[in-house]
């Protein structure tokens, strides 16, 4: 190492050049027009010539493979009654959403049982007593995010379903 020659510390993120050698310590300026002074031992010469001669080859990328189960559409529970029984009139209200209720845990249990990822839940724009019942069902489940699939609350009428 002599005066002149760029050197750059090994542990530290400082570079700069020789202008003293005194024995085993080197001085040297950085960029910013301060001195500091480290053993030999702690320096690396800089020598940009060692590149000049370096060919940078650009390899084709490889496109990533997706699992064809992760591109699937989400499955769709559409919860309005009539999509589960037959004839409506013959159930109350409370009978009406504890069978909703049960058609919903069922199909959590389905998706988790044959490793479905997605699951749009369809329960309509109303009053908001199915909507929160959805929602009450959903944030007791673990292993499970979800969201409404419109920015405002109350204009959603689905929530998707993505289970871990």
């Amino acid at each position: 190492m002599k005066i002149g020659d760029h050197v750059s510390v090994l542990d530290d993120d400082l570079a700069g050049t020789i202008t003293s050698v005194h024995g085993e310590t080197v001085v040297f300026r950085d960029t910013h027009g301060f001195t500091h002074q480290y053993l030999k031992s702690q320096l690396v010469l800089q020598n940009p010539s060692i590149y000049e001669d370096l060919k940078v080859e650009l390899k084709k990328e490889t496109p990533k493979k997706s699992s064809k189960k992760h591109n699937k559409k989400p499955l769709i529970l559409d919860l309005h009654f009539e999509n589960i029984v037959k004839d409506t009139s013959r159930y109350s209200s409370f009978e009406r959403l504890f069978m909703q209720r049960e058609k919903l845990i069922e199909t959590l249990d389905f998706c988790r049982k044959n490793h479905l990822k997605n699951l749009e839940v369809i329960h309509g724009i109303g009053d908001g007593v199915l909507q929160q019942m959805v929602h009450d069902v959903l944030s007791a489940q673990t292993g499970l995010e979800y969201y409404n699939n419109a920015i405002l609350h109350h204009e959603s009428g689905s929530v998707t379903v993505k289970f871990d």
